[in-house]
């Protein structure tokens, strides 16, 4: 007979899709359709389905491992933990709190990135604290903010993709990545509108458009620029739209028209009649969207790229409308959530700023202690792993695995390798767990409780569905156990519900305001989206998840599906307009190097691959890294499909079979990012920073290509291009 299941979400993308798990009587558990949830309405891809997968202790750490003598042997509970103590304490002593480093990831639930957060700057003193989702969605975020005043993936439900007239996809290949999501761009086209997709590839997703546009990689931004001018030039502007809801039109309008047709075509490769046809179908509707992706944000100008696209919808009337705006596809599970609590360098909870000092005051009550005693401002996500071994002399990291996922790959692990001591908690042994001196094994998703908040701004309630393995505690209880050898007895509980409790007073006024919620409301309600105050009157302490002392109806916020529709988070209650100009990647093809390289992910992997990788199913469609080029480069080099090809640039070689396809552009090559080794991709990319979000630029490389099989005897040795 099977067990109740339980309502809870995947653990895998920012969808978050809803599903059920059984706990089956011989072991394991089953996964099955929830089609409650609007999002995804039942489907799932096979991540989601294979998710269980990960659950086995064949696959997962189970026991504590601490380095001995070189090797990372099996330890108890107490060791591990008083070794990993012991290793910050001494480091603080010796160097003082900023030489201890905190990196998180976007895959932890809120609860896990608040308390990670307040460990970093109440217990450990330390100032340098970042997390993995820098290298998500900063670059729209900066963007958001700049131009909305504040930042949230989607400022309206996934479930208005479908209902606009057009949507441009900017750089996302949603086929691949978030696979559920397609179905709102087949419904979009169903309802009779367009669909117009922006990639340098002919992907899965480009195949669905009305309009495929397939720039050079690192181009968005003038191409983005390129379509605001003919909007301007075909008047096709609302002009009183602009007057009333916005400011800095005139220098955005001057920028734009300094990026005519002729020359967008030029630097972008896309045909004037392209461009053309793409403001016709952007501008003919009512009401339209544009959703960007990693694509356009991980540049070095990724900031400014998206605030082109912004401008696009400012100068059109296209935001805080209904079924129009700009948005952002999420990419990790959490990556709205983890940024909004603490995990980033320069934010307290609830999108407060650490330079305000009403911000430092509101949380330092909450935490109980002197606001004169937080740290300031950190090293973003890059800066701070380069500064591994020099100026941080020691790390905790949780949730993260940039031994893959970093952009100079070789550099991060040997900064990784530097250090004078390295604590890991993570579920599995991945490849920077590997150099850890204490490797500390946690609880999975679906044996915990948590909440997570969606690439829609929906706070959602993960419930936990079986007990964990033996030997296996949550990151709550290794936050508070740390905390105790540290020195601090309180103020790190273990239960979720308690921590969220806090996280509620924390947030309560701020920008993601969280005080309404209640893990009560959450399960009742499929989730409640941010902002959500505390009823008029009513502390966040006061709300109650006891139906006898729960407020009445009436008194509650309902949440924010979509924001802007009044006013925009600005001081004046304006959008403002960018007016950026186009600049170029911050490394352009030469003799040397003369393709650009581009990477992303594959359907069946997901991020480093650390867990997916160990799914047999998954690995059977997608065993390993590959390197995508045109036909006409291929002849080039002399490759044939299949065959292992180099590409190699100023920081690295990485070595992958030919895949060879029509579907790219014959000046770029792209490979996917989720493999370490020989074929780890971002052994090749860019660290260069985006300077407003410090995004690093895996979007864009120069490359060149080298055959590396033999040659037959007399024959040459291997091609290059």
């Amino acid at each position: 007979m099977r067990t109740t299941s339980t309502p809870t979400h995947c653990p895998y993308c920012a969808l978050q899709c809803g599903m059920n798990l059984t706990p089956l009587p011989g072991g394991g558990v089953e996964v099955t359709e929830r089609a409650d949830f609007p999002v995804n309405r039942g489907a799932l891809c096979g991540k989601g389905r294979t998710a269980p997968a990960l659950l086995s202790p064949e696959v997962r750490l189970t026991s504590p491992l601490v380095r001995s003598q070189g090797v990372l042997r099996p330890a108890g509970w107490d060791e591990a933990l008083d070794c990993v103590a012991e290793g910050l304490s001494r480091t603080r002593a010796e160097h003082g709190p900023d030489a201890l480093g905190v990196f998180g990831g976007g895959g932890l639930t809120n609860e896990k990135a608040y308390a990670l957060g307040k460990f970093a700057r109440v217990v450990l003193g330390t100032s340098q604290i970042d997390y993995n989702g820098r290298f998500c969605m900063s670059s729209a975020a900066a963007a958001s903010v700049r131009a909305f005043g504040l930042d949230r993936g989607l400022p309206f439900p996934l479930e208005d993709v479908p209902r606009t007239g057009c949507v441009i996809l900017v750089g996302s290949n949603l086929a691949e990545t978030m696979p559920p999501a397609l179905r709102h761009l087949t419904e979009l086209r169903e309802n009779g509108g367009t669909l117009i997709v922006v990639d340098p590839r002919r992907t899965r997703t480009a195949e669905q458009a009305d309009l495929h546009l397939a720039p050079r990689p690192g181009t968005d931004l003038a191409l983005a620029l390129g379509l605001l001018h003919l909007v301007v030039a075909e008047g096709r502007t609302d002009e009183a739209y602009i007057r009333e809801r916005t400011s800095g039109w005139a220098e955005a309008r001057a920028a734009a028209m300094a990026h005519w047709p002729e020359y967008v075509e030029r630097i972008t490769g896309v045909p004037v009649p392209r461009l053309r046809e793409a403001v016709r179908l952007f501008c003919a509707p009512e009401s339209a969207m544009v959703l960007t992706a990693r694509g356009p944000e991980q540049q070095s100008k990724g900031t400014d790229t998206v605030g082109a696209w912004i401008d696009l919808c400012l100068a059109t009337g296209r935001a805080g409308r209904p079924y129009s705006g700009y948005g952002c596809l999420t990419g990790q599970g959490n990556g709205q959530g983890g940024r909004e609590h603490g995990q980033k360098a320069d934010q307290l909870p609830g999108y407060r700023k650490l330079t305000d000092p009403a911000a430092r005051r509101h949380v330092a009550e909450v935490w109980g202690v002197d606001p004169d005693t937080l740290p300031g401002p950190g090293r973003s996500a890059y800066e701070l792993l380069d500064a591994l071994g020099t100026d941080i002399r020691a790390l905790l990291l949780m949730g993260s695995n940039p031994v893959v996922s970093a952009p100079r790959a070789a550099h991060v692990e040997e900064r990784l390798r530097s250090l004078d001591f390295l604590a890991v908690a993570d579920v599995v042994l991945s490849e920077t767990a590997r150099l850890a001196d204490v490797v500390l094994p946690v609880v999975q998703w679906a044996e915990e409780t948590g909440t997570t908040t969606s690439l829609e701004g929906r706070v959602l309630l993960r419930r936990r569905a079986l007990s964990p393995p033996a030997g296996i505690r949550s990151d709550l209880e290794v936050l508070h156990e740390l905390a105790a050898r540290l020195g601090v007895e309180k103020g790190f509980p273990v239960e979720p519900q308690e921590v969220f409790d806090e996280l509620r007073r924390a947030t309560a006024g701020g920008p993601a305001d969280y005080s309404g919620i209640t893990y009560r409301r959450l399960a009742e309600e499929n989730g409640v989206f941010w902002p959500c105050p505390a009823p008029p009157g009513a502390g966040a302490g006061v709300l109650t998840d006891d139906p006898a002392q729960a407020e009445s109806p009436s008194a509650v916020h309902p949440g924010t599906p979509r924001l802007f529709l009044d006013r925009f988070a600005t001081g004046d209650g304006r959008a403002r307009f960018a007016g950026v100009s186009y600049r170029a990647s911050a490394e352009e093809p030469d003799e040397a190097y003369p393709v650009l390289l581009t990477t992303g992910r594959v359907v069946a992997q997901y991020q480093s691959g650390a867990q997916t990788r160990r799914v047999d199913e998954l690995n059977a469609a997608a065993p390993g890294p590959y390197v995508e080029m045109h036909p006409r480069l291929a002849e080039r080099l002399g490759a044939a499909d299949g065959e292992p090809v180099a590409v190699v640039s100023r920081r690295g070689r990485a070595v992958a079979p030919a895949r060879i396809s029509p579907a790219i552009r014959p000046d770029t090559v792209f490979m996917p990012f989720h493999w370490p080794g020989e074929g780890r991709a971002n052994t090749l990319t860019n660290p260069a920073l985006d300077p407003t979000s410090r995004m690093p630029e895996f979007k864009v490389c120069a490359v060149r290509l080298e055959r590396v099989r033999h040659a037959p005897e007399g024959g040459s040795g291997a091609g290059r291009v």
